[in-house]
């Protein structure tokens, strides 16, 4: 700035060390003190004051010192005589506020710099512990999910022992296929569509086992499309609810599955009507449902539309989800 406020003046080699390298020089001994020292030792810790104090004291400390440098090594320039007599300099206190002003500067962009790199690093770091927290939540629920559809399932085998000794052995080597599924191809965070949709097929084939002909189940299936990718066991829980609340021993009922397909939004609907059950059916906990909610609003936040109806004895479920 010195230099810059020199201009006009015939330039030399003297003027331009003087008035432009030698406090380049102190601008950046004081930038990189503050850099390096001074902020993250007084400033964030909130130790404004010492902080202020510091950088006033060294900045009286270089400009004093660029006086002295010019006296000693630039007396000339510093006392050349100006041809116009009558014409007078610029006032003590103005030079002294722009030269305060000037040395201020690299404190204050230092602090800019410094504050902006601690917030991305904060910001990373937050976001990195908001990512570590979701993955391992949504671990937790597909651990939690796993167990509890294995439990409803050996609950309907149990149910086949007596009833049909050739049904529940044909149900325990489907359930194996279906567990085998769940253990070893659902860690991974989406999976196609098109395994999901087979993975359905089966168990609503496992459940029409033990149910009687007075349960019509009906379901419809898009083709698979490869591009679409989902999170797994998503829609497992809702059809597990249908055959468990749309079941009755001496009364017709029907379950309905629809799910359709357009572009990269899959639309799963379905109906089934409500039996509800005693108060001592300790059967299900109703752990599917809370848990398949939970990882919606954490999977597909603002991308997913789930409402669920009782009308007229029918329970209706409808999820919509933008993958």
């Amino acid at each position: 700035m010195p230099y810059i406020l020199s201009y006009g003046q015939d330039p030399d080699i003297n003027r331009l060390i003087a008035h432009f390298l030698v406090p380049m020089l102190f601008y950046a001994i004081i930038f990189y003190l503050n850099f390096f020292l001074l902020i993250d030792k007084f400033l964030f810790p909130k130790k404004t004051l010492r902080f202020i104090l510091i950088n006033l004291v060294a900045i009286a400390f270089f400009m004093f010192l660029k006086e002295q440098i010019e006296d000693i090594f630039f007396q000339d320039l510093a006392r050349r005589p100006s041809n116009d007599n009558t014409k007078e300099g610029p006032p003590i206190k103005l030079f002294l506020y722009v030269q305060m002003i000037s040395y201020a500067a690299p404190v204050l962009f230092s602090i800019a710099i410094k504050t902006t790199k601690q917030w991305m690093r904060t910001e990373a770091e937050r976001k990195e512990a908001i990512n570590f927290k979701l993955q391992t939540e949504l671990q937790h629920l597909r651990y939690q999910l796993q167990p509890h559809f294995f439990f409803n399932s050996l609950n309907n085998i149990y149910s086949l022992v007596d009833i049909s000794p050739e049904k529940a052995k044909s149900t325990i080597h489907s359930l194996g296929k279906l567990m085998r599924y769940l253990l070893y191809e659902t860690n991974t965070e989406l999976v196609p569509l098109s395994k999901e949709i087979e993975f359905m097929r089966k168990y609503i084939d496992l459940m029409k086992l033990r149910i009687s002909d007075k349960t019509e189940v009906e379901s419809s299936f898009p083709v698979g499309d490869p591009s679409i990718k989902i999170a797994p066991l998503l829609f497992i829980s809702l059809i597990e609810n249908a055959f468990k609340h749309g079941v009755s021993a001496n009364k017709e009922s029907i379950i309905s599955i629809d799910m359709t397909t357009q572009k990269n939004t899959v639309n799963f609907t379905i109906e089934n009507h409500n039996f509800p059950k005693e108060d001592n059916d300790k059967s299900g906990s109703g752990i599917g449902l809370q848990n398949l909610e939970k990882r919606l609003q954490l999977l597909y936040p603002n991308k997913y539309t789930f409402e669920k109806e009782l009308k007229t004895g029918v329970y209706r479920v409808h999820l919509k989800i933008e993958t």
